[in-house]
């Protein structure tokens, strides 16, 4: 299996579905816009899930970069 750095997968996803865990445990489902060097995070079409329940629905958000555990290509 070939080693690939992690700006490979991020720019691989660019405009598709992606989930991204933030460290308090909410989870963000949405299309990824776009992200800085800070893993600082643009979203549209975003569902916010608390203990798996859908919490809200935002057309964009922003995700501050130091908040984030992971994010992970949509199914």
């Amino acid at each position: 299996m070939e080693k690939k750095p992690p700006s490979d997968f991020l720019k691989s996803v660019l405009g598709r579905p992606v989930d991204v865990k933030l460290n308090n445990g909410v989870e963000y489902k949405g299309v990824l816009a776009c992200l800085d060097g800070f893993m600082n995070i643009a979203m549209e079409q975003t569902q916010e899930f608390v203990n798996g329940q859908l919490k809200a629905q935002y057309g964009d958000c922003f995700i501050r970069g130091n908040n984030v555990l992971y994010i992970s290509a949509s199914k």
